[in-house]
This record gives C-alpha cells, structure tokens and sequence, in this order.
C-alpha cells in the first residue's frame, strides 16, 4: 500500500492517530524510530528552527518543499505537509499542491488566514472570505495528479467568527473535495467534543502545547472520533528544552559527559543517521 493511500486508512479508522510534526530530516527519523505511524512536515518548526523566526507568514514554498524532499528521502511513513495559505491566491495553490506532490508530500494542508499568515494560535489573525477559501480548495483538488493524494483544508475562522462559522466553512471544504477537515485554535471542551458528530470527513485535532486549545489525551479524541491528534511542535519544544539543558550544564560545569543524561549517546546519533548502512554501501561499493 503506498504511503497516500495507508495515510487515507489512518485517517478513516478515526482512532486518533497521533501525528508528531518534523522540522527537518533527523526529527522525522526520531519519530519513525519510536513507532509512530505518519509525521507532519510543520511550517511553524521549519520557519523557527531554520530562521529563528516566529510564524508569521516567513516561509515560502521554495523552503517547505525542499525540507518536504529531504524528509521524505530520510523517512518511509506517510507525510502530511504544512503549505500556509498555499503562498498567493487559488492559482498559487494550483502551482504550490504539483511541486509539493512532487516532493513526496502525501497530504497537503492549506488554511484559510489572510496572508501573511500567523500561528493559529496567535493573536491578530484574519480569514478570507468564504467563496475565496473554497476555491483555493477546488484549485488544490484539480492540481494533484495522484488521485490519492490527500488535501486536507484548514479553517481558522473559529478565532474571528466563531465556532459555528469555522464548523459552516469547514462542511463547504469537504464539499469542495478536501479529505480531511482541521478546524484550527477550537477553546472549549464542549466545542472538541462536538465537531466529530458536525462533520461528516475525518477530521484532524490540533493539541498546540501551552496554546489555546484544551489538551485531551488522544485516546479520549479517538473515542469522539478523531482520526488524527497532531502534536505540530512537541519536538521542537522538546529539542529546544534539551539544548538548553545540555548548554546551561556546559556553560556552567565547563564539561558535558555521556553519561549525564542531558545528550544523546555517541553511538546513538550514530545509528539514527544510518551510518552503520552507510558503512556497509562504502563496503560494497570497494
């Protein structure tokens, strides 16, 4: 089964598959090593680990697709890729889903905020209308050239319309052909607990750590009928808090050792990056 068609199957199970998001190559290997069934190319971690910038509409298609191809060289599960607005109007969009296609995207996402976009879980956000949204989606579905490839359309009308409005242009969305629906910074319980039973396409939740929507386990998502938690930025946050860590000890104690628990092991970065593979090609090729 290709990877588009086993991320269709994931989502359409609807039991909370849980999605961590890859900032670069190394990340997504961790993820694939610890088990985890599809990765999520995020445009907030590209954008601040690879400019140190918040995310406020900084990427370009150029940077995601080229981190998309490098990911998707180093990884075999599926790949969901974090496109923003789709870079301009309905045409942009026609041209960002065929270079992402061809990187090895399996999932485009595509939101509809007024560009530049930011966080869907900041302030000062806005969407565009309606009728554009939809046809930005309509573009996106005509674009792909493998039937399978999944596009999944993002609202964040919830933070200036409301819940209601989020669910109506959500339901538009997946009349437009989008194949997984993402009502983004949902705030109340009741709210999450709510949309499965409002909308018909598997849909995804986003868990923003410390952002504005309510943490649920995602078991408990799964039992309401989610088909996909994303956790976009644990590993950053997580990598971020490690390097201070490691870096805080090294500044003060004038010395890091293996044996701290604050790096991982020689031999295990080894491993992650396949040099033991690389070794036995140099071999082969003698």
């Amino acid at each position: 089964m290709s990877t588009r068609k086993q991320l269709r199957a994931l989502a359409e199970a609807r039991r909370g598959v849980l999605v961590p998001g890859a900032f670069n190559a190394l990340s997504a290997r961790v993820i694939e090593d610890l088990g985890f069934e599809a990765i999520y190319v995020t445009g907030a971690g590209v954008t601040n680990m690879w400019f140190g910038m918040p995310d406020q509409g900084f990427m370009g298609l150029s940077d995601i697709a080229d981190h998309t191809a490098r990911i998707r060289d180093a990884v075999a599960l599926p790949l969901i890729v974090d496109a923003d607005t789709g870079f301009g109007n309905a045409l942009n969009v026609y041209h960002t889903v065929r270079t992402l296609e061809r990187a090895g995207a399996d999932c485009i996402q595509l939101e509809d905020q007024v560009a530049p976009k930011r966080c869907g879980h900041f302030s000062g956000k806005d969407v565009i209308s309606t009728e554009e949204a939809v046809g930005k989606i309509k573009a996106a579905v005509d674009a792909r050239r493998d039937p399978d490839l999944l596009i999944m359309a993002r609202t964040d009308a919830a933070a200036t319309h409301g819940f209601e409005a989020a669910v109506e242009r959500a339901a538009r969305f997946a009349e437009a052909g989008a194949d997984i629906l993402f009502v983004e910074a949902v705030t109340t319980p009741e709210d999450i607990r709510a949309l499965p039973s409002r909308l018909a396409a598997p849909q995804l939740m986003n868990m923003v750590i410390g952002g504005k929507t309510p943490i649920f386990n995602a078991e408990e998502l799964a039992g309401l009928g989610y088909g996909l938690v994303l956790y976009a930025n644990a590993a950053l946050q997580g990598a971020v808090a490690g390097m201070q860590k490691a870096l805080t000890v090294l500044r003060d104690a004038r010395e890091v050792q293996e044996s701290s628990g604050l790096v991982a092991p020689f031999a295990e970065r080894q491993r992650l990056v396949g040099k033991p593979q690389w070794d036995a090609l140099e071999k082969q090729y003698s």
